[in-house]
């Protein structure tokens, strides 16, 4: 039987009263509630967009590529996460309840430019904790990104040990699947 710390229950709790009345986005992580005021940007969107409909078209038909709720949780490790493109097969999808990030192939974040921290820090961090083997990074910013893959074990937990680094323009592969990054837009 696993546990749920006390502090984890409370913090959820709190974000399940504040989810239909507070803007934004919440996720909480091993440092504490993460909140991300800004609505997501047009060039935020389209990107999202784009990029579910580019891993459909090469994925077999069992597998999404699924951009809404619910949230991807690993209650025992104190971890909800939202990804902003989850790879998953459909039938893991069944159910009640937040994703088990076990049943992810990849998380694909689009860079937000109010919290770029929160993608290339703190989820570079919990994705590997939480078990998903591909993580792709898409930064509107600078036109550039990053996958990360192999997840191997560190004094400091699990990491990916696997980084490819890729600009807008190149094709990118995305754990078995490789589509064009092409026409994405960058932040104004």
């Amino acid at each position: 039987m696993t546990t749920v710390s006390p502090l984890y229950r409370t913090m959820r709790e709190a974000l399940g009263g504040l989810d239909d009345t507070v803007p934004g986005k919440f996720e909480i992580t091993k440092e504490g509630i993460v909140h991300d005021m800004m609505s997501p940007s047009r060039p935020h969107e389209l990107t999202v967009l784009r990029l579910r409909k580019r891993l459909e078209k090469v994925m077999p038909e069992e597998l999404a590529a699924h951009t809404g709720e619910p949230d991807v949780e690993n209650a025992p490790e104190g971890v909800m996460r939202h990804p902003d493109v989850t790879v998953i097969a459909e039938a893991d999808m069944e159910g009640d309840g937040s994703f088990d990030p076990r049943t992810l192939l990849a998380a694909i974040e689009v860079v937000s430019r109010s919290n770029p921290d929160n993608d290339w820090v703190g989820k570079v961090r919990d994705y590997p904790l939480l078990g998903i083997p591909v993580y792709a990074i898409f930064d509107p910013r600078t036109g550039s990104g990053a996958v990360l893959s192999d997840i191997h074990a560190t004094p400091d937990g699990p990491r990916y040990a696997t980084r490819k680094d890729f600009y807008y323009g190149e094709d990118v592969t995305i754990a078995d699947w490789t589509i064009s990054t092409e026409d994405l837009p960058r932040y104004p």
